[in-house]
């Protein structure tokens, strides 16, 4: 009897699976962390290896736990670090470089040399984003520009890319012997490679990056009744089991929060931030600094698209304090450490470690932390901390409200930040509205089981999902607007002084 439905979650720090119940609620999970790989300031990579092994592990462990076979499991959806690139041969298996992460600044120069010749327009207008090293067709020409033999293997076919997905689907489905070759319309949508409107590669963007296409996965539905193929009985599931779900990490927390509606939105705070607005089916380009993207697509429905505010660097300034700086040996201690302090002391830190993503898309910006004083101490600075995530939040909600006209009411979050309660009142206190967290946080696995889910009919529509939301806390805010007003004012004076940090240059 299929029971349940699972969910791959590959992030940038950890890969989990989980399996939930038809009330969407979490049955088993295990979680493993994997290395972060860091050869030059501005470079991140990751091990695609050992990510395969950690999926590969946390699957069997997270069944294991809950007595579940592959019998029981109606199918399997594959969430995922939307950016970072992996690319390897189709004949053996093996990769032909690490896979560069979605934060990775290393094609600065490649996207400002596109800018510089008149290509910025084109990839806006096509493709809803920026130029920016942040999004995977830049990683991807970098590779082919510095990998020995690697543009020779592509053009005979043999290299592939794909975003983490696709790697993983790729070895779930066989691997070597007839893995698919697959992604979701959310993951293309981040590649400046994909035509927004017709879901497609662009052959004129294909040009410009000089990528043949022949290395790039099938763009499928983000739910798909037909499947992405089915789990190979050798591995982890031990049995065949359909993957009818992908979603880019992002879509699938908007999906898990059941925004279906347009003007719906969610907040995820993970390793970065990431607030989507759900605008309909009709992609609306921003005038703000936003990005348009895909948040997902249904079987043969039309694909529904939003705007999304994009921020580096949030949950991990907290891992900063404690891998680099020391201060903290746990990243649940950051709240007691900040609560030792009423305010921030005059102390802001704008951990601008990748640049600036929205809405300012300055990859010249660097850390900084400003208004230091004798009197400041560690608590200062991790409460300084907790409101930099706050503030780049208002940020991207300001912008998203010029854009949309949409105001915002209700801020739904989600993600492992949020179970800092402190965290989440100076949220509300900054933005100045309702801050609601559902009782499942993680809602980006459970919107890749729903996609999964929903292909099958294990769940029978999108009405149903919402039934599955329930509320487990709400902050209000408590700061008057004038409290509000100087702290906003003093945060954008402190970004200022990370601009025109890094000379970028060909």
């Amino acid at each position: 009897m299929t029971t349940y439905v699972g969910a791959v979650d590959q992030g940038t720090t950890s890969t989990r699976f989980m399996i939930f119940d038809h009330a969407g609620q979490e049955v088993a999970r295990h979680q493993l962390e994997h290395t972060q790989i860091m050869p030059k300031a501005g470079w991140v990579e990751h091990d695609p290896v050992e990510i395969w092994e950690r999926t590969r592990s946390v699957i069997q462990t997270a069944m294991s736990k809950a007595g579940v076979t592959a019998a029981d499991l109606a199918a399997v959806g594959i969430t995922n670090q939307r950016e970072t690139t992996v690319v390897w041969d189709r004949r053996t298996g093996r990769p032909y470089y690490n896979a560069i992460v979605w934060q990775d600044t290393r094609t600065d120069a490649i996207a400002n040399r596109l800018e510089r010749e008149g290509h910025g327009d084109l990839i806006r207008e096509r493709t809803g984003l920026t130029p920016s090293p942040y999004f995977a067709g830049g990683k991807i020409k970098w590779l082919l520009e510095n990998v020995d033999g690697l543009r020779a293997a592509a053009e005979a076919g043999d290299a592939i890319f794909g975003t983490t997905d696709s790697w993983l689907i790729w070895n779930l489905t066989g691997g070597t012997a007839g893995g698919s070759h697959i992604t979701d319309v959310t993951n293309a949508s981040r590649t400046m490679l994909m035509d927004l409107e017709t879901c497609e590669w662009d052959t004129e963007l294909l040009e410009v990056f000089d990528i043949p296409r022949s290395m790039l996965p099938e763009i499928k539905s983000s739910s798909e009744p037909e499947g992405y193929g089915t789990t190979d009985p050798q591995g982890p599931f031990g049995g065949d089991v359909a993957l009818t779900g992908i979603l880019g990490d992002q879509q699938a927390a908007t999906v898990g929060q059941v925004c279906f509606a347009p003007g719906e939105a969610k907040n995820t705070y993970g390793t970065g931030n990431f607030m989507l607005l759900n605008t309909g089916t009709e992609p609306v380009r921003s005038k703000s600094g936003l990005l348009t993207t895909v948040a997902y697509r249904f079987g043969d429905e039309k694909p529904v698209y939003a705007l999304e505010g994009s921020i580096a660097v949030t949950g991990s300034a907290v891992q900063w304090l404690r891998d680099q700086l020391g201060i903290i040996s746990g990243a649940s201690q950051s709240e007691a450490l900040a609560r030792q302090v009423e305010d921030n002391g005059g102390v802001y830190f704008v951990p601008a470690f990748s640049g600036l993503f929205a809405p300012y898309w300055r990859s010249d910006a660097r850390g900084a932390i400003v208004g230091l004083s004798r009197y400041n101490t560690n608590a200062h600075v991790a409460r300084a901390t907790l409101e930099a995530i706050c503030y780049q939040s208002r940020d991207v909600a300001e912008a998203m409200e010029a854009d949309s006209g949409v105001k915002l009411e209700v801020l739904k979050v989600d993600g492992g930040v949020t179970a800092n309660e402190l965290c989440m009142q100076i949220q509300a206190d900054v933005l100045g509205v309702e801050v609601s967290r559902p009782v499942v946080a993680e809602t980006t696995c459970l919107g890749a089981a729903y996609a999964a889910g929903l292909a099958v009919g294990f769940w029978k529509d999108t009405d149903e999902l919402r039934q599955n939301w329930a509320e487990a806390k709400r902050w209000s805010p408590e700061w008057d607007e004038e409290q509000r007003s100087s702290g906003y004012t003093k945060w954008k004076k402190a970004v200022e002084r990370t601009l025109d940090w890094v000379d970028i240059e060909d």
